[in-house]
């Protein structure tokens, strides 16, 4: 394949000049494009051509990218600068190359939302699985796939507001949550600062909300497994959700492993809606408007 891609650069070096391209070669471009794949982002550009029935050195750069899914200011070759534009040797690129620059920089990068639960049927609808709930209604609502297995996740990957997300439903049971979520937070290099951890909160009253920054785990084990696997880092956002304290005796552990009843369901199933409106809120308008109650 490179091979073919080595005759077919000298075939048609003319073209791409003319086209103003920012890349040296196909070669450059097809090596990145590989090593995205590799981490399931895209599919090689190659493949996208097929798909076209085009050969991958005869068609235009922005086609390609249209069909891999790829903007071009994930194009970042060597020799190029991501800061402001500098004067390129080759004058025919300049006017390309300054557009990547700024869109490079200007693009936020993706959003883990994380909800917390337990796995299967039997906990489905019970007061610890809020955070399962809320990542159920924003793959509802905006028709992302939640079905892949990753890391110890189910997980979809898709857009919100215009920012890419990756929905994860750690499947590790509650106690061991922190370990798929650090694991996908290496893998896509998402940084603390960009994890929204959704979960069911004892201290606030049934169906309340409340949107935190950062903060300590509360004695709840799924913030403190991700807390722990995060270096100990608390630097994460998060949204909790009441569900109340138990009435008499009854043991927390034995509460909220029980289902919500039916009064407590009508006022959850209106919490958790308004809980994605504010995952959505934070991914259009920002965290700091989002705390400040400034709704997309």
């Amino acid at each position: 394949m490179y091979s073919q891609l080595h005759r077919c650069n000298r075939t048609h070096h003319s073209f791409f000049t003319a086209h103003a391209v920012a890349v040296p070669t196909l070669i450059t471009l097809e090596r990145r494009a590989v090593a995205m794949k590799r981490q399931k982002f895209i599919p090689s550009i190659e493949s996208c051509a097929k798909r076209q029935k085009l050969e991958p050195c005869c068609t235009s750069l922005p086609m390609l990218l249209k069909e891999a899914g790829l903007a071009q200011s994930q194009l970042v070759c060597r020799g190029y600068s991501r800061g402001p534009a500098s004067s390129p040797s080759t004058s025919g690129r300049t006017s390309v190359a300054a557009p990547i620059a700024q869109a490079s920089e200007s693009k936020e990068g993706l959003w883990m939302i994380v909800g917390l639960g337990n796995p299967g049927s039997n906990y489905e609808r019970t007061r610890h699985n809020v955070g399962f709930m809320v990542i159920d209604e924003l793959a509802r609502t905006e028709s992302i796939d939640c079905r892949k297995l990753e890391k110890s996740a189910a997980v979809g990957r898709g857009e919100i507001g215009g920012r890419q997300v990756l929905l994860v439903k750690p499947v590790t049971f509650m106690n061991n949550s922190g370990e798929s979520v650090s694991a996908l937070a290496r893998f896509y290099k998402v940084p603390p600062s960009r994890i929204l951890v959704v979960s069911d909160d004892l201290d606030q009253p049934t169906a309340s909300i409340k949107l935190k920054q950062r903060g300590g785990h509360g004695g709840h084990n799924g913030l403190r497994s991700i807390i722990e696997r995060m270096s100990n880092s608390q630097d994460f956002p998060r949204l909790k959700i009441g569900i109340g304290r138990p009435a008499g005796e009854l043991p927390v552990a034995s509460y909220v492993l029980q289902d919500f009843n039916k009064k407590e369901r009508e006022v959850i199933d209106v919490a958790v809606a308004q809980s994605a409106d504010i995952v959505r809120s934070v991914l259009v308008l920002g965290l700091e408007k989002a705390l400040s109650g400034v709704r997309a």
